[in-house]
């Protein structure tokens, strides 16, 4: 596990969450897009460090 690479897709995930709100209170349908995205790409990030984890677990 990375506590970096975790820390860069909660930051991603927080930025996401942030821009998607102002798309909400904005209405505007790109920021809430790229919002929704920015959230998206910080998941996958947490799934990748999981999976990480997962084989690391299994190889002690």
């Amino acid at each position: 596990m990375s506590i970096e690479d975790r820390a860069k897709a909660t930051a991603k995930n927080i930025e996401g969450k942030a821009q998607e709100i102002i798309g909400n209170v904005t209405g505007d349908p790109k920021d809430q897009a790229e919002g929704k995205a920015k959230q998206g790409e910080a998941q996958a990030r947490h799934s990748v460090e999981d999976a990480k984890d997962q084989v690391k677990k299994a190889i002690d």
